[in-house]
């Protein structure tokens, strides 16, 4: 078996990233590589076909990243998807369907079937890819979690996996988050790293260099890389960190704003948006911001209730009613569009509190009543004159009143729509159709598959000129070096 991990001393410290290029880069020198991540915890997820072609749900971040191998995504490659439904609550998909809940408290103990789970995976893609590229979660140097831990060294002892720490300099202290990660290892698990990578670097790399060869020094281990910050790497997000990172710019000729809800999920769905040069994209929580908003986009949440009696809480209901009655276009998406309807019930407690109901915003006449199955589809059809197509993954199920416009699989009345697709934005002809119907703009020509498909040539251009890949590629087919030094807390004093 062939691999590496891409651990990082933080969580989004740069591993989707770097995890994303090498699967770019390797298979630009003709390697079977397939990218994996035992666990995630992400409310942006993704349907894609099983090897059985039944849909199944995995984390976005591992869709792009085989998409980046030149693969089709598989559940495989995302074996558990935590799926946060509050601080304490996650419900759980595992090998792409719905496998119940854990709590925090199931963190440590609870979780032991899902590490067979994860494991096997990993060993079906291992025998299966020439190398598996993994990406770690969260810090591999977090000791209270690692007796239970199957995602960071966990997993780099089952696969005996060479491992490589990624560290963000743009936060500042990356060499000593560097160092202490490896310390703070136990010499069984320090023995599997292997080395570094910096990313986010800005600057000049001469002043860099001194601190470089100290860590070096210092630990034993090489920096592969020092990967620059650059504008126009950004790729589909897993968490809602740096959701300011998607407004458009100066210059734009109509204004979007993506209500900022407390669980929101899958607000790549507002990605195309970002692209089109005459729209600004931003994401909203006070309702003085929709004053001049052309366009309102309530985005998907996954816990659509508890959001609801937010948007209420902040006076965002009557700034959306009053956008919507000024006759100006509302666009709400899954659990976005459930909101603008006259009722949202969830009697089998799937998202909350068993028997949870709350009126809707009333702007739809339809009704949502959730369920514990989920819904999984991969839909196409047109709309507005143009072809189109997505992905549903929900447990609520939406009945209109008799004779409302259906809307890709949603309701249309006047300026507010909602749609049960995800992703349906990302298809140009549609999202050209959409603009041009809702606030008059004229097709501009950008496509999203193209400009994601350059995102991704251009992460691997980046880690091409910058990393050391065949050095990489050779940790992946080889695993880590015998005799790597132990190293001890208080060493550098």
């Amino acid at each position: 078996m062939s691999g590496l991990l891409v651990a990082g001393t933080t969580s989004d410290a740069g591993k989707s990233v770097v995890t994303t290029g090498l699967c770019r880069a390797f298979a630009r020198r003709g390697v079977s590589v397939a990218p994996y991540k035992a666990q995630n915890m992400s409310n942006n997820s993704m349907v894609c076909l099983d090897r059985d072609g039944t849909p199944a749900e995995i984390g976005r971040a591992q869709w792009v990243q085989a998409r980046a191998a030149r693969v089709e995504p598989e559940p495989a490659m995302n074996p558990v998807l935590l799926k946060p439904g509050s601080d304490r609550r996650s419900h759980v998909v595992l090998m792409g369907r719905p496998a119940g809940a854990v709590s925090a408290t199931d963190f440590a103990t609870g979780r032991r079937h899902l590490a067979a789970a994860a494991h096997a995976a990993y060993d079906d893609l291992a025998a299966r890819f020439d190398v598996v590229v993994a990406e770690g979660a969260g810090s591999p140097a977090e000791v209270n979690l690692r007796a239970s831990d199957y995602v960071n060294l966990g997993l780099a002892r089952h696969g005996d996996l060479p491992v490589v720490v990624v560290g963000d300099i743009d936060r500042g202290g990356v060499l000593a988050a560097m160092v202490g990660t490896l310390a703070l290892l136990e010499p069984a698990d320090q023995a599997l790293v292997a080395g570094f990578v910096v990313n986010k670097f800005r600057g000049d790399l001469g002043l860099l260099r001194p601190g470089l060869e100290r860590l070096e020094e210092l630990t034993g281990r090489p920096v592969h890389g020092v990967l620059p910050w650059h504008p126009d790497v950004w790729l589909d997000a897993e968490d809602a960190l740096d959701l300011e990172g998607r407004r458009a710019g100066d210059g734009a000729r109509r204004r979007v704003a993506v209500v900022r809800l407390p669980r929101i999920s899958n607000y790549t769905d507002v990605d195309a948006l970002g692209l089109e040069p005459d729209l600004d994209v931003v994401f909203v929580s006070d309702p003085r911001d929709l004053a001049d908003a052309d366009l309102v986009v309530l985005p998907g949440t996954r816990a659509t209730i508890a959001d609801l009696g937010w948007l209420r809480g902040r006076g965002l209901d009557v700034a959306i009613e009053r956008h919507a009655r000024a006759g100006r276009p509302v666009l709400g998406i899954c659990g976005g569009f459930q909101m603008l309807g006259t009722e949202v019930r969830d009697p089998d407690g799937v998202e909350g509190p068993p028997g949870a109901c709350a009126p809707g915003l009333g702007l739809l006449p339809v009704t949502t009543t959730f369920g514990p199955d989920k819904v999984l589809r991969l839909p196409s059809g047109e709309a507005l004159g143009a072809p189109t197509s997505g992905y549903e993954v929900h447990h609520g199920r939406v009945s209109r009143t008799a004779g409302v416009e259906d809307f890709l699989g949603g309701a249309r009345v006047g300026p507010v729509a909602g749609t049960m697709w995800h992703g349906s934005l990302e298809g140009d002809a549609f999202r050209a159709a959409y603009l041009a119907d809702a606030v008059g703009l004229a097709p501009s020509g950008v496509s999203f598959p193209a400009a994601r498909e350059r995102r991704l040539e251009l992460l691997a251009d980046l880690v091409e000129e910058h990393l050391d890949v065949d050095a990489l590629l050779g940790l992946a087919r080889d695993g880590a070096p015998a005799g790597l030094p132990t190293l001890e807390l208080g060493l550098a004093r």
